[in-house]
């Protein structure tokens, strides 16, 4: 209980500036928090955040005025630590999630928009919410994935760098001339506009197959415009090498006979 007596005109001041600072710092982080994270949250989400923050500040305010007022804690911190513990093991991955959620925001791994994969799910980051992450998948299926699961595993960012590298293993005849074919695959990579020259492309003999000379063909493109410049690249390189002669070979098989077939006319 508290004893009135013992409350005087110090307490109280000293009581007013730990709420006020509390309050202070509370607007201070609540501020910090929606500038830092406007452009990654939902208006709702946000303000829920802050609103955590803000209140929890507060509380911690009002818990470290109690004992200048005679207020007893012993009390109330064994009622709270019974219940803690029930609350504990009842929302332990609702805690885990929300836990996962705070520092995913702080890390930034992935951002609304970006192309990623999380696990064995590949698609695109619609939402990111305090409890959970939304992907949709290449499919256009939604998929929800719990923060914690999300925080945990591997995460592969396919646009967090601006450019990225694609690869195509084109196989020429023998009979073909490979310094000529890697000419014409030169021209056509320097027509694309959206191929970039730094870093530059690299187009190497790499090895000899059963069938054709196999050359290595390895692009940069800009992350926003890989997919189509790897569609649009693959088929102008064949169409373009066909023009000059030179063509994929189908696979072929030489076939020796250990005797010479006879037909007997007896």
């Amino acid at each position: 209980m508290i004893d009135f007596a013992k409350i005087d005109f110090l307490k109280i001041l000293l009581a007013s500036l730990i709420m006020i600072s509390a309050v202070l710092i509370a607007k201070i982080v609540a501020a910090s928090l929606r500038r830092t994270l406007s452009d990654r949250l939902r208006r709702d989400q946000l303000e829920i955040l802050v609103k955590i923050f803000y209140y929890t500040i507060i509380a911690l305010g009002f818990i470290t005025i109690t004992p200048l007022f005679g207020v007893s804690l012993s009390g109330l911190l064994v009622a709270g630590g019974i219940t803690g513990i029930v609350l504990g093991f009842a929302s332990q991955s609702v805690v885990a999630n929300f836990i996962s959620g705070l520092f995913l925001l702080w890390e930034k791994p992935i951002k609304i928009g970006d192309q990623v994969s999380v696990g064995d799910i590949s698609g695109f980051v619609e939402d990111i919410h305090i409890m959970s992450t939304i992907i949709r998948t290449y499919d256009g299926l939604f998929v929800r994935i719990p923060n914690e699961k999300v925080f945990t595993s591997n995460i592969t960012n396919y646009v967090a760098n601006v450019a990225r590298r694609f690869e195509y293993v084109i196989g020429i005849r023998y009979s073909d001339d490979a310094n000529r074919a890697i000419e014409i695959i030169r021209d056509v990579i320097d027509r694309e506009p959206f191929a970039l020259k730094y870093p530059e492309p690299s187009i190497f003999v790499d090895n000899l197959g059963e069938n054709s000379v196999n050359i290595i063909v390895r692009i940069w493109a800009p992350s926003s415009e890989w997919y189509d410049v790897k569609m649009r690249l693959l088929w102008k390189i064949k169409e373009e090498l066909e023009k000059n002669g030179i063509e994929i070979p189908f696979p072929q098989r030489v076939i020796w006979f250990a005797n010479e077939m006879r037909i007997d006319k007896s």
